[in-house]
């Protein structure tokens, strides 16, 4: 297969302009104006790189989800990051977003200026090669993400235990989309009618997990390819559901997602990992369940454990001028921002949002800043 072909068909203009053609004539069928969430990151970047919301008609708006799973995690736990970063004897490894993610004591960029010894790698299998060749050093992963990620940690600690490295330890920020879905749609002043939901983690987890949205919430659901032309085709089954009183749960992207998602992935979570009572996310607060940790069993290689009487469990306020909280609970945009692309730029950020690649800041700094 080509893929550069196969990219192409999906980010081809004429394809592009025939949805929003659709979109354009399904829209006057529309009783009211309709408010889109894409809860993933990644979407944000599609919507702003391609222009697409310069497509679509008055009536159809689009809210920016809290799928980013760098700015989602809050001051205190980066703060836990940086502290272990600083301890003898330690190499503080983790995905490369977070490097400049500022906290209450500086970034992980700082703590690197100040002499600790932090690594970022693009794949969380890496760690067993700086764990092997660093015998006497202890290698911390401060692991991140969603569902989409958290098999690879499953899968590196699996590997940890079958070749008996006894180095390599973990601190684990893994957390699941449908629970904090939920927590939007408990706010009563929630202005969501519908939700484009994640890919990635749609391919692991499988669609089931969004079933409770039309059942319980009456809102639909279709779970939308990354690329600008499956964005547009999700949006014009959105607004199809509305015009013909359907609330459903559908897959766009059904070239990678099911109903059930990858079932290997999946025990391979639950081998290792359970829920947390609750996580705290950034600008939303403690979300039940919809953490993850290290089962009891693993607790040897859960730093949390091993250094609790190091890690602070203080709440960290984000900045008063940032709005990332604000942002990623779809109740504000960039723009509203005072400090946005002023005193807050990628290249110094204030806030995680402005951070992270699949941020709203960045997309909004990066296409549509002016």
């Amino acid at each position: 297969m080509n893929l550069k072909n196969l990219y192409d068909d999906f980010r081809d203009g004429e394809t592009i302009k025939t949805f929003a053609k659709i979109i354009q004539k399904d829209s006057k069928k529309l009783k009211r104006s309709i408010n889109i969430m894409e809860v993933c990151g990644g979407h944000t970047h599609t919507i702003m790189r391609y222009g697409l919301k310069q497509l679509l008609p008055k009536n159809i708006n689009f809210i920016h989800g809290p799928g980013c799973p760098v700015c989602i995690i809050p001051k205190e736990r980066i703060d836990h990051a940086y502290i272990l970063s600083l301890q003898k004897d330690v190499i503080l490894v983790s995905l490369g977003d977070m490097i400049k993610v500022p906290a209450s004591h500086g970034s992980l960029q700082d703590a690197r200026a100040n002499g600790a010894d932090v690594r970022f790698i693009y794949s969380p299998l890496d760690c067993l090669k700086i764990a092997i060749e660093n015998p006497k050093k202890k290698i911390i992963f401060f692991a991140i993400g969603f569902e989409t990620t958290t098999p690879m940690t499953a899968v590196l600690l699996e590997m940890v235990i079958k070749q008996n490295i006894k180095n390599l330890f973990f601190h684990i920020n893994h957390i699941t989309v449908p629970e904090v879905m939920g927590v939007l749609l408990d706010d009563p002043t929630n202005k969501i009618d519908a939700f484009l939901a994640p890919s990635h983690v749609s391919v692991i987890s499988g669609a089931k997990i969004y079933e409770i949205f039309p059942k319980k919430y009456n809102r639909p659901v279709v779970v939308s390819g990354f690329e600008p032309v499956d964005v547009m085709e999700s949006i014009s089954m959105l607004v199809k559901q509305f015009i013909e009183n359907r609330c459903e749960l559908e897959i766009e992207y059904k070239r990678a997602v099911d109903f059930e998602g990858n079932v290997k992935a999946q025990k391979i979570i639950a081998k290792y990992f359970k829920t947390r009572d609750f996580f705290k996310w950034r600008g939303l607060g403690n979300v039940a369940k919809s953490g993850l940790k290290l089962k009891n069993r693993y607790k040897k290689y859960d730093i949390e454990f091993i250094y609790k009487d190091l890690l602070p469990l203080t709440e960290v306020k984000d900045h008063k001028l940032c709005i990332c909280g604000d942002i990623l609970k779809g109740i504000a945009t960039p723009l509203e921002c005072k400090i946005f692309g002023k005193s807050c730029t990628p290249s110094s950020p204030v806030g995680a949002c402005m951070v992270s690649s699949e941020g709203a800041c960045s997309a909004y700094f990066k296409y549509d800043f002016i």
